[in-house]
């Protein structure tokens, strides 16, 4: 079969499964108002939890950074694209974490599978949530290593998996808050299990970054579970509003992934205007003003939470994602439709993101939306009931 005849039969298939995607225009700066298909609507599919993507903070850092240091790194960071603003980013990040290093990534993609393939290989075992990432799945294939999955936050699957035998070292990996669900890990369970049988630790906080725990450190900082976990990943790409990886734990961690994560060492590095912004929004969030920002997150995340309670939604989750489970993919596509001509941008997420059957829109909180924006959804709502 030539190569058009098979990628016009695989995209019909997927059309009559409802399954088709198009990438759609948007216009104008990131924010809770977007230009989508040449209309404007409200977002609430960003992962921009803080509304930081476009304040004029990291603006300012960027364009000074484009300034002093031009627009690419020129190479990967082990040739010459180490640049100055990295090392003030990484400090910063290992601060923040509560560690002591820090190594900045492409991607919090990147990050995961460049961090799995450099601790564990064939002969050892990585053992997952059935809902992780697709990178934390990819990079455990990659790695070599053998692979046990358990349901969900089952506690008792994941027991039973570390009491068998496990070959070689023996790493965990879980996201904090899960991206498609919006539910939490039970993080302190699962550290008194990986100190029982004696494994590795590594956790995903992409979601939950600076927005959860007291210092906005993440999940495991809200759950009192910071100090017993060994790898701790982040992103830069969502409420610090920026693009990139990153992980923090020891120093010889990082020192490790530096010489041997592939993801690292053979991709060029950031550009240093957004490794510079990224450092501003590490510094913002830290700071009271940041602070105060999360505490607006989370009013308007109340907000949504009891708005939809009282249209009788199932329950979701309490934080910035809040999933619609609809089932039927043609459905969630046809309820994002609705939705959309309401002026509401919530695209619908099918599989291979979600399973089979488990089509949603994934509703997500910013900040940056107002109270008034968050009704109006509210009661666009009734709408999706049919």
């Amino acid at each position: 079969m030539q190569l058009d005849a098979f990628a016009s039969t695989a995209l019909d298939e997927l059309r009559a499964e409802g399954l088709f995607r198009q990438l759609r225009p948007v216009a104008g700066a990131q924010g809770p108002c977007i230009a989508v298909d040449g209309r404007e609507v409200v977002n609430f599919s960003s992962n921009d939890y803080l509304g930081l993507a476009n304040d004029p903070l990291l603006r300012e850092a960027a364009a000074r950074a484009i300034e002093r240091y031009g627009v690419g790194a020129g190479s990967s960071r082990l040739v010459c694209g180490n640049l100055a603003p990295y090392a003030e980013l990484e400090a910063r990040l290992a601060a923040f974490k509560g560690r002591e290093a820090a190594v900045v990534f492409g991607s919090g993609y990147a990050a995961n599978v460049g961090t799995i393939c450099a601790l564990v290989g064939k002969g050892d075992t990585v053992i997952l949530d059935k809902l992780d990432h697709a990178s934390i799945v990819d990079g455990a294939r990659q790695s070599g290593a053998t692979i046990r999955v358990y349901p969900h936050g089952n506690l008792d699957k994941l027991g039973k998996l570390l009491q068998a035998k496990c070959d070689g070292r023996v790493l965990i990996v879980t996201e904090t808050v899960f991206s498609m669900d919006g539910d939490v890990a039970p993080l302190r369970e699962i550290v008194e299990l990986k100190d029982r049988y004696g494994a590795w630790l590594m956790v995903d906080e992409a979601h939950a970054t600076g927005v959860y725990g007291n210092r906005r450190r993440g999940a495991a900082e809200a759950l009192g579970a910071e100090d017993r976990v060994d790898v701790t990943l982040g992103t830069l790409s969502k409420a610090l509003g920026c693009v990139g990886g990153f992980v923090c734990g020891s120093r010889a961690l990082v020192d490790l992934l530096i010489n041997r994560a592939r993801s690292l060492i053979y991709s060029t590095a950031l550009p240093p205007a957004m490794v510079a912004a990224a450092s501003a929004a590490v510094e913002f969030v830290m700071s009271g003003t940041g602070q105060t920002r999360c505490e607006d997150l989370w009013r308007r995340i109340d907000e949504l939470q009891a708005g939809m309670g009282h249209l009788g939604f199932k329950s979701v989750p309490r934080g910035a994602i809040m999933p619609l489970v609809l089932g039927d993919e043609t459905h969630a596509v046809e309820c994002s439709r609705r939705l959309f001509d309401q002026g509401f941008f919530t695209p619908a997420i099918r599989y291979p993101t979600v399973a089979r059957g488990a089509a949603r829109l994934r509703l997500t909180v910013t900040a940056a939306h107002t109270s008034q924006q968050i009704n109006g959804l509210i009661q666009a709502m009734p709408a999706l009931r049919c």
